[in-house]
Parts: structure tokens; C-alpha cells; sequence
């Protein structure tokens, strides 16, 4: 999968030179937390937050009136507090990589290129939708978590446990286990009950760590 999968193209973009409070009230009016910035030629220059846009407006306890107020945030330019330094990815970039780029730089979303171009932005909740399809938690089953060796063939071991059980693997998440010595591997299962897989899965694993049915 790649971020061109998954992120809303084309982009909700505003202009430099645009209000800064009129980027805001269009920030509420799509529901998003972030735009691309973009000068007359489309070119990506910036990216700005909700919480830029939060920050440079006046706080509650001002002294200053409504008129004054109103005068003021109309001077202010999406340029004067966009973030200038845009960290960007490929839209052939693999989701995995995007989202330890935003974990790594603690931001929230990524405009994205195409040959230079901007084509669409990827955020974290682009990031937790596809989370939510990796362990198949829209669909209904078996829930199934087990610690396995790291030795080669491990998994290809439990897999074909929960096949000869009769069981059809919906979804399948491999993650850190208690030690470097083994990985917790979460899946979703349908066709076949609770009592069987602990049965036909219990030889292959160090440990079964949970099994509950799931309906949706």
C-alpha cells in the first residue's frame, strides 16, 4: 500500500496571501485540522494548522475591542504564521514509511508530491482508518492473540493451524512481543469457534494471550 492509496486527493489548499481568519473558518467549514499552502503559481510554499491559526488569534482575556480585534486578525496573512519548512512525501512513498516520518517528527499530516507537483495531503487519520482495517475491527469473528518464536516458519505454523481448524483469517497484525526473543500476532478469524482454535492453535505458540468473539 502507498500513500497515493489513502490520502484525499486533490487537497484542500488556501493561498499565502489569503486572511488568516478566513483560512480558519474554512478549516471548520471541511472539518480538517491542517492545510497545504499554496502561492498563485499552485506551488506548495507552507502548511498551516489549526493550532497556528488558534495561536496567532487574540485570547479571551484581550483588553482589545471587537473593532480592534476584527482590524487586527484582518491584517494577519496565512503567510505570517504558516510553518515555511514542509516536510512532504512521494505519493509512491509505502504508508508505513509515511507515518514513521510523522511519528518521528511529531506532526500530523504530509502534503504530497507527484514529480513536484502537490497532489494530496496524508494525515494520522488517514493513518488510524487503515489501522482499523489491519485488525479488521469493522468485521466480525474470532479474536485471537498469541505470542510466536521469531524463528523462520513460526507463522507459516499458526496460519496453517487456524486453516486445517477450518478457519479463514480475516485480518492479520504482527507487532513487538514480551521480549526480542518473539512477536504478538493479532488476528481476526471467522469460521470456526473460540473452544477449536485455542485447540488447534495452542501447540504452535509460546502463549495465547487473548481469544474473545468479536461481533460487529
Amino acid at each position: 500500500m502507498f500513500v497515493a492509496d489513502r490520502m484525499s486527493s486533490p487537497p484542500i489548499t488556501v493561498h499565502h496571501n489569503d486572511p488568516m481568519q478566513e483560512a480558519l473558518n474554512l478549516m471548520k467549514k471541511e472539518g480538517v485540522r491542517r492545510f497545504p499552502v499554496v502561492d498563485k503559481e499552485g506551488k506548495l510554499v507552507g502548511i498551516i494548522s489549526e493550532s497556528d491559526l488558534l495561536h496567532a488569534s487574540p485570547s479571551d482575556a484581550t483588553t482589545l475591542s471587537v473593532w480592534e480585534m476584527n482590524y487586527m486578525l484582518s491584517k494577519i496573512k496565512v503567510k505570517d504564521v504558516m510553518t515555511k519548512k514542509v516536510i512532504t512525501v512521494n505519493a509512491d512513498t509505502p504508508i508505513e514509511e509515511a507515518a514513521r516520518v510523522m511519528n518521528d517528527h511529531k506532526i500530523g499530516g504530509l502534503p504530497v508530491l507527484n514529480q513536484g507537483k502537490l497532489v494530496g495531503i496524508i494525515t494520522e487519520t488517514d493513518l488510524f482508518k487503515i489501522f482499523l482495517e489491519l485488525l479488521g475491527a469493522r468485521q466480525s469473528g474470532v479474536r485471537l492473540s498469541v505470542l510466536v518464536p521469531n524463528v523462520p516458519g513460526e507463522l507459516a505454523k499458526l496460519t496453517k493451524a487456524i486453516f486445517d481448524a477450518g478457519g479463514d483469517i480475516l485480518a492479520l497484525g504482527t507487532f513487538m512481543g514480551e521480549s526480542s526473543e518473539n512477536s504478538e500476532i493479532v488476528l481476526k478469524v471467522s469460521g470456526v469457534n473460540e473452544a477449536d482454535l485455542q485447540t488447534a492453535v495452542q501447540p504452535v505458540s509460546e502463549k495465547i494471550i487473548d481469544l474473545r468473539e468479536m461481533r460487529i
